[in-house]
């Protein structure tokens, strides 16, 4: 409970009217460790439940036919793209708004949430739009094995449709979590992902009567989930959450917000867009190596990249409870908070990053026995999948300090580290050992393995450097 009386020695917002600590709850005056805990968690458990999903459309995708899953993987890359480029809004929200929340400056929140929510609109439209036509024009050339590219050209014209309402979540979500409140996001987008999982079982098995659509039920749940996601969040802002709300009067591009959430987002959208078309390149060369069955050694590398996003979960988690920390603590002028933030979590991931690697290595063949029942597919995996555990750690630091790197606004380096590591290491040396040196496809993934280790270098010697601390938004 607050005090009635305004408190003389509390910054004014600008419309004059003073605010409380309350505003940031325990992320400016908390234990540290126990704060980034408790602002991990909520996005650890929303992140659980999105896993759920993809980890769902593999598996169903795994009961139909090898084909299948090569298909729904590589939609599952083009609509991990248009995230990315919904990036460019919610990366830049969720630091402003920080900013503003750490300086008591609410009413500049509201107004970043507001610009937010309209540039995030108009992108959905762009990428909705894009996919739906896009698709079809490139779908020949895809070069994707078997019956695979048919498939996927229809489940994404369908997916396009939820691409919009996916905008409306994630720029909500981002605004949330700026302000601290980490726990309505995952309420929203936690609920959205049990539907989308429901929905798809019941209609790839035809459970409770309703018709077996096979792949067909997969993108169905897909998009259910998208829209109710989208209209929710909506109703939830414009109602009001912890003193962050969208006003009808104020759904409009502010050139002021807008520019400020561009600079900052830009060079993040354009680190995944870097990230999604070397990420797009290197599917293309497991897609072309010389093996004897390539929808079997497909099949293994979605699966296999599938499992691995387990350590992105925490990495995410954590990384987004940094993330908001920096921000306020730099908008309350504590630097010093603001850099022990980032270190406190890499800590409490690692420990999970541990218990994953231990997991991964043992657990590879039931995990592939399990995703898939081509034996060839595990033949495949395995291998690759295992030299793939010992790298958890590293992978999960160099995504919780890329998502601290953010919370400050400073997204300049991610994105030039993205490219070197993309450019001059994945894609050359899984070319070379994958497909020129016939290593198959672990050959191709020493190209990963070294793109994560040479990042995760190159972003912990900028996070400790110091120098992010002085970025300007």
């Amino acid at each position: 409970m607050t005090d009635s009386g305004a408190d003389p020695n509390l910054p004014a917002t600008e419309s004059g009217a003073q605010t409380s600590g309350s505003a940031t709850g325990n992320l400016l005056i908390g234990d540290l460790r126990t704060t980034v805990f408790h602002l991990a968690l909520p996005v650890l458990l929303q992140q659980l439940l999105s896993f759920g999903v993809g980890f769902t459309d593999t598996y169903l995708s795994g009961r139909i036919s090898a084909d299948a899953t090569s298909a729904i993987g590589f939609a599952s890359y083009i609509g991990w793209l248009a995230s990315l480029v919904f990036g460019l809004v919610s990366t830049g929200t969720m630091a402003l708004v920080a900013r503003h929340w750490g300086a008591n400056e609410i009413d500049s929140a509201n107004r970043v949430t507001n610009c937010s929510i309209v540039l995030g609109a108009l992108l959905g439209l762009i990428a909705a739009a894009a996919i739906y036509f896009g698709i079809g024009l490139i779908g020949p050339v895809l070069g994707l094995p078997g019956d695979s590219a048919p498939i996927a050209i229809r489940y994404l014209q369908f997916d396009a449709f939820g691409q919009f309402f996916t905008a409306l979540a994630l720029t909500g979500a981002a605004a949330l979590r700026g302000s601290g409140n980490t726990k309505t996001p995952m309420k929203v987008l936690g609920l959205m992902n049990v539907i989308n999982i429901v929905v798809s079982f019941s209609l790839v098995f035809g459970w409770g009567g309703l018709p077996r659509l096979g792949v067909d039920g997969i993108v169905v749940g897909t998009v259910v989930a998208r829209v109710l996601s989208g209209l929710l969040m909506l109703a939830v802002l414009l109602q009001g959450s912890h003193g962050l709300q969208i006003a009808w009067s104020q759904l409009r591009p502010h050139s002021d917000a807008m520019g400020r959430i561009l600079n900052v987002g830009i060079p993040a959208a354009g680190e995944g867009a870097v990230m999604w078309f070397g990420q797009f390149c290197f599917l293309m060369i497991i897609s072309r190596l010389n093996v004897e069955s390539r929808s079997a050694v497909f099949a293994a590398h979605i699966v296999g990249i599938e499992i691995e996003a387990i350590s992105y979960l925490p990495a995410v988690a954590w990384g987004q409870a940094s993330a908001a920390i920096i921000g306020q603590s730099l908008g309350a002028r504590d630097p010093h908070r603001a850099g022990r933030s980032g270190h406190e979590a890499v800590k409490q991931c690692a420990v999970l990053g541990l218990a994953l690697s231990v997991a991964f290595f043992f657990g590879a063949p039931a995990i592939y026995r399990f995703m898939n029942t081509d034996p060839a597919v595990a033949a495949a995996g395995v291998p690759a999948f295992r030299v793939l555990s010992f790298l958890q750690i590293p992978l999960m630091a160099l995504i919780v300090y890329t998502f601290s790197l953010r919370g400050a606004g400073d997204t300049r380096y991610p994105f030039l580290f993205m490219l070197i590591g993309m450019a001059c290491i994945r894609l050359p040396l899984g070319w070379l050992f994958g497909i020129y040196l016939e290593g198959g496809l672990i050959g191709a993934w020493v190209g990963m393995y070294s793109d994560i280790l040479l990042r995760g270098a190159m972003i912990v010697a900028r996070y400790v450097h110091g120098d992010w601390i002085k970025t300007r938004i």
